[in-house]
């Protein structure tokens, strides 16, 4: 008769990667991808075309550790309310699985770890990455004084978009701040569709979210937004094509990259219509593939 042995127990050092790994919400991607095509975006707009390895690789890879870093600074300042919401009971701080100096610990070394890539940039990326850092860290607060703190992500988010521009022209064009002013609204429409999925155990505990404030009006804001983001993009980005005089065709991939955006916005209505945690989230999930087919709209456009 074959015995059959008892499966290896993971190692100590394997469960404390997967710990971290969880800590930083490397899956699902959605959070840093949120944060990556925008200001990817933005750069290659203010770099008019390729930006090169150096910049390319900065701001591909910087928006994981600050997204990152931000986990942790959320998870220490939420750690009381995840233990009431379905969604978050799980999470390393909540479950008593890690300390909170070490999660803020490890929220510091990412954070340095991204302000000295931004040393190798020029000084006004620098500066830029001060406030960006300090919103980030007051962010998960808002949501104890503030009815919309989905606006404060996206501020944080946000300046992604200027430290792209400072780091590839050493300043901050009117278009840098009209399409920082229009990633907040992204931010508002897809963070309420976030929102959504725990508007019932937010109500309990007490804290304020874009979702609440809303109301029924929730699906009717997240579309607008979603709308008002693509417009104002499009608006900023043509105009900025018409002065750099590139040819029609340009204009061309950019309108079919905004196209596919809007598809995923009529797709995400259908999701979030019927207001269903499953729904919602899967928006949520989804929703970093809008900016993302704006992106690659650009990447073609400039080509």
């Amino acid at each position: 008769m074959q015995t059959v042995s008892a499966p290896t127990p993971p190692s100590p050092l394997r469960e404390k990667l997967a710990l971290y790994l969880d800590l930083i919400r490397v899956k699902p991607p959605v959070g840093w991808l949120l944060l990556t095509w925008p200001t990817l975006a933005a750069l290659w707009l203010a770099s008019g075309g390729w930006p090169g390895w150096h910049l390319f690789l900065i701001f591909a890879f910087g928006p994981f550790l600050m997204h990152s870093a931000g986990c942790c600074i959320n998870d220490v300042a939420d750690r009381e309310f995840d233990r009431h919401v379905k969604r978050t009971v799980q999470r390393p701080i909540t479950t008593g699985k890690m300390g909170v100096p070490e999660a803020l610990a490890v929220g510091a070394v990412l954070s340095l770890v991204g302000l000295g890539m931004a040393f190798t940039i020029n000084w006004q990326t620098v500066v830029c990455s001060i406030p960006a850092l300090l919103i980030a860290i007051i962010y998960p607060f808002s949501k104890r004084w503030f009815s919309m703190p989905q606006a404060v992500l996206g501020v944080a988010f946000g300046f992604g978009i200027l430290m792209a521009y400072t780091a590839a022209q050493g300043r901050l064009p009117l278009d840098a701040l009209l399409l920082f002013a229009f990633s907040i609204i992204y931010t508002l429409g897809y963070d309420t569709s976030y929102a959504m999925v725990d508007r019932d155990d937010d109500l309990k505990i007490g804290i304020q979210t874009s979702a609440i404030t809303l109301g029924r009006l929730d699906v009717f804001a997240i579309i607008s937004f979603y709308v008002i983001f693509l417009a104002g993009w499009l608006a900023v980005i043509a105009w900025r094509f018409t002065a750099m005089e590139l040819p029609p065709r340009s204009l061309l991939w950019l309108c079919l990259g905004f196209a596919a955006a809007a598809a995923q916005v009529a797709w995400h209505y259908t999701l979030i219509r019927g207001r269903t945690r499953p729904g919602c989230h899967k928006a949520f999930l989804n929703s970093h593939w809008i900016s993302c087919a704006v992106f690659v709209g650009i990447v073609l456009a400039m080509a």
